[in-house]
């Protein structure tokens, strides 16, 4: 089944979605006043919490860290902060910074992650959306070679900056995190103290800092133990466990 696709400006994607930024748009969203969200999760060597047709790209965008007596793989996302409306939406549904939105936004509606398929029904776009403009998939292949692009170009980011956002949270004390498929854990850090982090970090030789695993449940917890890697004792500060299981 083929895909279409044309934007009608409803402003329903740029709503309550904390948009994902490379390094240099989480620099320049902090530096134009907007907050930016940081959401870790993670999985062990021995793949718990993580399917295993989606080891190569999760491993490829994750810092390895020690927990306890084993290894974790942490995926750290620092996100544009949207509760309610983007910050940069004016009155008519527009994008103020529209020649130089983030990359995710560039690519919408397409999916970042290989292993999760564009799926309409799972949008906020309405039905009309889909009912016209120009054929977006043909037979399973993007059919727009500049978003094909725009795409490669986000995930290679993400595998790039992975290094220096764990020096960014060694430097905020970010250290928890959830365990893949179980939860994320949400930290929204003081933007002054964010934007010295990332300065500071770039000049860095990153050192894996210990990561302790949040999760939403006794269960949860033994399997993590039992792989050797350590569990969240404590709430660090600005901080959320937002449970999968509840959803």
């Amino acid at each position: 089944m083929n895909t279409h696709f044309s934007c009608v400006g409803c402003g329903k994607c740029c709503t309550d979605h904390h948009v994902p930024l490379t390094l240099d748009e989480a620099r320049l969203w902090a530096a134009d006043g907007g907050n930016v969200i940081v959401l870790v999760e993670g999985f062990l060597g021995n793949g718990l919490g993580l399917p295993q047709q989606q080891r190569e790209h999760a491993e490829r965008r994750s810092a390895v860290v020690p927990s306890g007596n084993t290894e974790a793989f942490v995926a750290i996302t620092f996100a544009a902060y949207n509760a309610g409306r983007c910050r940069n939406l004016d009155e008519d549904n527009l994008c103020r910074i529209y020649e130089r939105r983030p990359l995710v936004c560039r690519i919408y509606p397409m999916e970042i992650n290989p292993h999760i398929p564009l799926n309409p029904a799972a949008k906020d776009c309405p039905p009309e959306s889909w009912e016209q403009g120009p054929a977006l998939i043909v037979g399973g292949e993007l059919m727009d070679l500049e978003l094909a692009e725009l795409i490669r170009r986000s995930r290679q980011a993400d595998r790039d900056d992975v290094q220096t956002k764990e020096t960014v949270c060694a430097l905020l004390g970010i250290r928890t995190t959830a365990l893949k498929g179980d939860g994320f854990t949400a930290y929204l850090p003081d933007m002054g103290a964010f934007a010295q982090a990332l300065e500071s970090a770039a000049n860095q030789t990153p050192v894996a800092s210990e990561w302790v695993f949040h999760v939403s449940g006794l269960d949860i917890a033994e399997q993590v133990l039992d792989a050797g890697a350590r569990v969240a004792t404590e709430v660090p500060a600005n901080y959320a466990f937002i449970s999968l299981r509840a959803a």
